[in-house]
């Protein structure tokens, strides 16, 4: 159970590492609008990975095939709300200080990452392709064992936006709001890029 555990953990981490969207959002919102939002973005993010990893680690495999069958729609839907994102960051203004948000504001943050992964399925391609790989499907054939993998999954993504938004939050008390003014500008344009992308290599 143990070794399950470390290896959802390691999978968990590895995945939520590469910078992507999602990153981009958690840096941006960690500098503008204070660590705890930039946490429940990437929480979001670690949700998503959580239920992915659980339909692989179960061998929903009816569940998995949907998802893929639906990949078209999917990743157009993902496309667009990226590119509503990168309008909305890109001409969004700076605060001269980070205002505690507002319990929508927090589950704003928390529900669009959710929604953005969970309409990413390579997400799933990518969870039932490295458990076939590495026999992890194989070791969590039981229910106990699949819970204990997903477990891991998710608190090694978490782990990973814990120290994302911990490390960018130190820098936020030394960026001046013209720089922040780039930041939102800068990060708009990327989200926009990834939305183009998504939905040029859709189907």
């Amino acid at each position: 159970m143990h070794t399950l555990f470390l290896q959802g953990l390691i999978l968990g981490l590895s995945i939520a590492a590469p910078v992507g969207p999602i990153g981009i959002l958690c840096i941006r919102r960690t500098l503008t609008q204070g660590q705890w939002v930039g946490l429940l973005s990437g929480l979001g993010a670690a949700t998503a990975d959580g239920i992915y990893g659980g339909i692989a680690a179960f061998g929903l495999t009816a569940v998995s095939q949907f998802l893929v069958d639906q990949a078209t729609w999917l990743t157009a839907v993902g496309g667009v709300f990226l590119i509503y994102l990168g309008i909305k960051t890109g001409l969004s203004r700076p605060a001269e200080a980070v205002v505690n948000p507002s319990v929508h504001g927090w589950l704003g943050a928390y529900g669009s990452t959710l929604f953005l992964t969970l309409t990413n399925p390579a997400t799933i391609v990518s969870f039932v392709a490295i458990f076939a790989g590495l026999g992890l499907a194989a070791q969590a054939n039981a229910y106990g064992a699949a819970m204990v993998l997903v477990l891991g999954v998710f608190l090694g993504s978490a782990l990973w936006w814990l120290l994302l938004s911990w490390s960018v939050n130190l820098f936020r008390a030394v960026m001046p709001p013209a720089r922040l003014r780039w930041l939102n500008r800068g990060a708009g344009l990327v989200l926009i890029a990834f939305g183009v992308i998504a939905l040029s290599l859709r189907g």
